[in-house]
């Protein structure tokens, strides 16, 4: 996972994990075997446990399964493992959490074992390198168990999930197809634990955020409806085209320029009171005078130019010399490399506070994301850790942290778009379901899913603001990965499942 995708920078559907090219199918040499055609043995394991969360003990069961998912004809097709806690004695009015991670090839692992699962691993939180092993692995008490029973999902080809037999990955890997079958294993889920009436909730991280607006209209989206009772997104990803900075599309500029903003001031190349003073100042800019400026592309006038230069040499930390060279438009990725020239370093995609050293100083984009390969090993160590010595679940396959999915099929509902948008099907579901909340965390160093990509979806209209909610954290993607922030992120859903 060291090498960097550099094409992740300026592609506009990016996986938002800079996976490196891979196998289709990652531990395939250990895929089971169907023994008959309508027959697959689950593979799953349970342990109670206790924990403190919340300040509240609870005793609990964890179990890993894979919930096998059939064809028409009762022919086992997939099995997508879910690993889920819940508290003892069972209570159906408790409520249920589902969550997942991104990528889309990414597994759960982020948020089961870095915010929300009752044992976490602590790596550094002060965006610096996670290092080698021994990783401490601790109880959690940011773990959300005192206030809902958890659901970790694992789409296939992530995690220990998989096809099964003959079955083709083309099936489940794309944007429509993944969401049904996730939406599926919820179903098959709340029909084996007894469920059904239970107050329930979804969400994920990343491309997670995409996956829970598709699901939730596979959930609610037709006449067999599955209620939620809230979505909780975690650095949002809905409107592809709003963070793109393809030639031709300006609004990638201007939904950038407030995280280059919070990450010039992080790095002390701007001033302000606080990350929130000037994003804000930054938000403002990017919709006023710097949009005006790029929608009037070479009509704009010379005394215009110079006053939007000015202002983004200050939101930016960057030299007027060096915008003017780049037309007044500079990408995420050419930003990570200049903002640090000067000291020889480079800035993260996913958590700009993170900084790296490239082999050479003169490049145009970093050789990789420091941001990444600053936590991955702690993280890859400590699921396999926990599923399988702690909790004893017994495979052959390799855990898929981040595996290639792909070609992943990105047309909606067999549609083909070069606007790729799921955030309407959000809108709609909190139309159609008056109950139904939003959460929005974001982090301010986060270009991966930058902030204002995310105020610019769920703004539009046909979204009833009142029941959508954004929290901010002073670091990037994974928040979590910084002590402070995962406990006000915990603190924050906590409240927000509490208020149903």
């Amino acid at each position: 996972m060291k090498r960097f995708v550099a094409a992740c920078f300026a592609a506009p559907i990016a996986l938002v994990f800079a996976a490196p090219l891979a196998t289709a199918r990652d531990g395939d040499e250990a895929k089971p075997a169907a023994s008959a055609a309508n027959e697959y043995t689950a593979n799953s394991v349970s342990k109670q446990m206790r924990g403190t969360f919340g300040g509240k003990s609870v005793s609990y069961t964890a179990t890993v399964k894979e919930e096998v998912l059939k064809d028409d004809k009762g022919t086992p097709k997939a099995a997508i493992v879910t690993t889920s806690y819940i508290a003892e004695p069972r209570d159906p009015n408790r409520p249920v959490t589902f969550l997942w991670n991104g990528g889309p090839g990414s597994g759960s692992v982020w948020l089961q074992m870095g915010a929300f699962g009752p044992k976490r691993v602590a790596i550094p939180s002060d965006a610096k390198d996670d290092g080698g092993p021994p990783y401490p692995i601790l109880d959690n008490p940011d773990s959300l168990l005192d206030v809902t029973d958890l659901v970790f999902i694992d789409p296939v080809g992530t995690g220990f999930s998989h096809v099964i037999g003959d079955a083709d990955t083309k099936d489940y890997w794309g944007i429509t197809q993944d969401a049904r079958s996730v939406a599926k294993t919820i179903r098959q889920w709340l029909s084996e634990n007894g469920r059904w009436n239970s107050p329930k909730f979804i969400g994920g991280e990343s491309y997670g955020t995409t996956r829970s607006a598709t699901v939730i209209n596979e959930l609610e989206g037709g006449y067999n409806d599955v209620a939620v009772d809230g979505i909780i997104l975690i650095s949002t990803i809905l409107d592809f085209a709003a963070g793109d900075t393809d030639d031709g599309n300006e609004l990638g500029y201007i939904t950038n320029l407030p995280t280059m903003a919070t990450t010039a001031l992080f790095h002390g190349k701007a001033t302000a009171a606080s990350p929130a003073q000037f994003a804000e100042e930054a938000r403002q800019f990017a919709i006023g005078p710097y949009a005006a400026f790029l929608l009037k592309g070479q009509n704009a006038s010379t005394q215009e130019r110079a006053a939007v230069r000015a202002q983004l040499a200050r939101f930016t930390g960057l030299s007027e010399t060096y915008l003017d060279q780049a037309d007044l438009r500079v990408s995420p990725g050419r930003f990570y490399k200049e903002l640090l020239r000067d000291r020889g370093l480079t800035v993260g995609r996913l958590d700009s506070r993170y900084t790296g050293k490239d082999l050479d100083n003169a490049g145009e984009y970093p050789d990789n994301d420091p941001s990444f390969y600053g936590i991955d090993g702690g993280y890859t160590a400590a699921v396999n850790h926990f599923m399988r010595d702690t909790l004893g679940y017994k495979t052959d396959r390799q855990y898929v942290t981040i595996g290639s999915v792909q070609p992943w099929d990105f047309q909606k509902e067999g549609r083909t778009s070069t606007y790729f948008n799921v955030a309407p099907y959000i809108g709609k579901a909190l139309r159609e379901n008056s109950d139904l909340r939003v959460f929005v965390g974001q982090g301010w160093y986060d270009f991966a899913t930058p902030f204002f990509g995310a105020e610019y979806s769920l703004t539009r209209p046909g979204f009833p603001q009142d029941r959508i909610q954004f929290h901010y954290y002073d670091a990037g993607h994974m928040m979590y990965v910084r002590d402070e922030d995962r406990a006000k992120l915990s603190a924050d859903i906590r409240q927000f499942i509490r208020a149903r």
